[in-house]
């Protein structure tokens, strides 16, 4: 194999699209895909790649020292594309202390593990951190976070994220670590875990639910397709400077409360209700804690040095979402009852 490349939480929602390309689009890379299979990381998300011959799958935590450190040794790994991570914003006002383990130690036991293998040799060695707009705060109604913005967290999960990115960056200043940092707005698309707004909304509104809306649903977001996302990544990996950071977004800025009306349309174009039949079950309830009033990425930097941009428009991409949704209802029972989490017993312990 050319290059061996560790993904980490890659059996997640935006990691399984990471792997899924890297794994397809480079036969001469072996890739590594390691998950702990906590609540959101689902092998079957994977499961149309697992019997190819340059993927592997390790289950293991980054949060233990000397299993991270046995896995660098055994693999040597070339690069690292950082994407294991607690993400839920109200879990993480629930149990910080997870997100502080997860993000921040995590972290800093895969920089110590590449740090080690790669200081006699770092050439052609890469650690890849995928990070997040919410490191950034707030926007009021106007402008767009720029790569220089200063952080401003303002909940326990962009803390920890924010963490996490200033000690990549002083790994890079302090010890040369080639390093390359992203920050990506809202992702959205195939395989999402349904506590997160556009899913629980999809499933919600299929079975009559009520769709919980925070506050009165003006928080804006930018909106980026996931396979969107994962074509950024593989091109800052192979294409980004050392050091640098580039914000990916969406250019699609949505307040919540204009998402779910739109998506509420498609759900009755598709499931053949007539118009406004889902917009009656839009519920609003108390606002999040610490709850930002509006987020939106200027991927310019991105675009201009890198010649990435995103394919969909929230229009077509959210069509592509409720149609992958609607035709995989197996795979969201699997999520509501529990059981893909047998998945990793039946294909890789039972073997």
């Amino acid at each position: 194999m050319n290059k061996t490349i560790l993904i980490t939480g890659g059996a997640g929602f935006i990691g399984s699209h990471v792997v899924r390309l890297f794994v397809t689009k480079y036969p001469d890379y072996k890739i590594i895909n390691l998950d702990a299979l906590t609540y959101a990381g689902n092998l079957e998300n994977l499961k149309d790649i697992d019997h190819l011959g340059n993927y592997n799958f390790v289950k293991g935590d980054i949060r233990d020292t000397e299993f991270i450190n046995s896995l660098f040794e055994k693999y040597q790994f070339d690069g690292v594309v950082h994407l294991a991570a607690e993400s839920h914003v109200d879990r993480s006002i629930a149990n910080p202390l997870e997100f502080i383990q997860t993000n921040i130690v995590g972290t800093m036991n895969l920089l110590n593990s590449a740090r080690n293998i790669w200081k006699d040799n770092m050439e052609g060695k890469r650690f890849y951190h995928i990070s997040t707009d919410e490191v950034y705060g707030s926007l009021g109604k106007e402008g767009m976070f720029v790569e220089t913005t200063p952080y401003d967290p303002r909940s326990p999960y962009s803390a920890s994220k924010a963490s996490s990115d200033h000690l990549v960056r002083a790994y890079f200043h302090t010890y040369k670590l080639p390093v390359v940092i992203s920050n990506c707005s809202n992702n959205y698309g195939p395989n999402h875990f349904p506590e997160k707004l556009i899913p629980l909304a999809i499933n919600n509104i299929k079975n009559s639910k009520p769709i919980p809306i925070y506050g009165k649903g003006e928080n804006v977001r930018d909106w980026l397709f996931v396979k969107d996302h994962a074509s950024a990544i593989d091109r800052i990996y192979h294409a980004g400077r050392n050091g640098e950071t580039y914000n990916i977004g969406g250019n699609n800025e949505w307040t919540n409360i204009d998402l779910i009306h739109k998506l509420c349309e498609v759900m009755d174009s598709k499931l053949n209700r007539p118009a406004g039949t889902s917009a009656k079950l839009i519920t609003y309830v108390k606002d999040r804690a610490g709850h930002d009033l509006r987020y939106a990425i200027d991927s310019t930097k991105l675009q201009t040095e890198l010649g990435w941009e995103p394919s969909l428009q929230f229009e077509e991409g959210i069509e592509k979402t409720v149609d992958w949704y609607l035709a995989n209802q197996e795979w969201m029972d699997h999520i509501m009852t529990g059981d893909y989490e047998k998945y990793y017993d039946d294909q890789y312990v039972k073997r």
